[in-house]
């Protein structure tokens, strides 16, 4: 039987837009693939053609439809879409419930009042892909009133019409599903007991607080010296050089476990954080697959070439 390990995933945090995780068992270049992957490839639904029918707004045609591709919209169905490239269900003019759906915007000002036209305002064709803030998610940090496409003031107008796509943050970065995916290294901190036994107090509390972060702390039943979080530490190097400057070279050893790798995941709203990593996965095994086909590929290429080779020889 193979020893082999396979990478393993433990969920310390789970919101809908924050996922927390450990990555154990497996190196660096697999830790930055999967993060690369959920900023750059895992595909989302964003406006990727604007039509504009009336605009009287202080804002020009160009400034509109930015704003617009930048709304994150609820991408769900995303990895069961085509992309419009490789659609051939499309009637041309961007109509297709296969790679796109078709957006709506009305909005006049009629008052004194300066009108905000809001991402709530855009009507979609299709129920499932919505603003973030318009759809009933239950997402975090949402205040539900609509994100700000453009303000008019009295008998000014906007019409338009949008069309949003499949795409991925590798062709823009409106198509990013994530916020923020960051990894560190889980540090392994050492403390020398015999060694810290010898310092007082007011040394103790001398390296406590030369760490930028919280990282150790005093017992307050023992007084004994522990590491109250070793996920606070930074790799700054200041309580190494500390010990350093006590002549206590040794004191303290930090080192970080190269198999195990802590991830912040933040979503944009699109996809949920768990989905997110989960369509990572999916898209790295993908890959994986593909380049394993192709080196089966050379190998049989190489070795009908030999047997080639070997018959004309003959």
């Amino acid at each position: 039987m193979s020893n082999q390990r396979f990478p393993t995933v433990k969920i310390r945090e789970l919101k809908n837009d924050y996922c927390k995780f450990e990555l154990r068992d497996t190196d660096a270049s697999i830790a930055n693939a999967l993060r690369r992957v959920m900023i750059a490839e895992v595909p989302t639904v964003a406006i990727d053609l604007v039509e504009i029918e009336v605009n009287s707004s202080v804002l020009n045609d160009e400034f509109i439809a930015h704003r617009l591709g930048l709304i994150p919209l609820t991408s769900e169905r995303a990895m069961s879409m085509r992309f419009s490239r490789d659609c051939d269900a499309c009637d041309g003019d961007g109509q297709c419930d296969y790679c796109s759906v078709e957006f709506h915007l009305r909005a006049k000002c009629i008052g004194d009042q300066t009108l905000d036209v809001t991402s709530r305002e855009l009507i979609s064709s299709d129920a499932t892909v919505v603003p973030v803030d318009s759809a009933d998610s239950g997402y975090d940090n949402l205040e539900n009133r609509g994100i700000i496409i453009v303000k008019l003031r009295r008998g000014q107008e906007l019409r338009l019409r949008a069309i949003a796509r499949k795409g991925i943050g590798k062709d823009h970065a409106k198509w990013s599903p994530a916020a923020t995916v960051t990894f560190m290294y889980e540090p392994d901190i050492y403390i020398n007991e015999d060694m810290m036994e010898k310092l007082s107090l007011e040394k103790k509390l001398e390296i406590i607080e030369s760490s930028p972060t919280k990282v150790f702390g005093i017992d307050e039943n023992t007084g004994r010296f522990i590491v109250v979080d070793p996920e606070a530490y930074t790799y700054d190097d200041e309580v190494l050089k500390k010990c350093e400057a006590l002549d206590m070279p040794g004191l303290i050893e930090i080192r970080p476990k190269e198999d195990t790798f802590i991830f912040t995941v933040e979503s944009t709203g699109a996809i949920k954080a768990s989905q997110l990593v989960l369509n990572a996965i999916d898209i790295l095994k993908q890959k994986l697959d593909v380049v394993r086909l192709s080196e089966d590929t050379v190998e049989a290429d190489d070795q009908f070439g030999e047997l080639g080779a070997h018959m004309r020889g003959g």
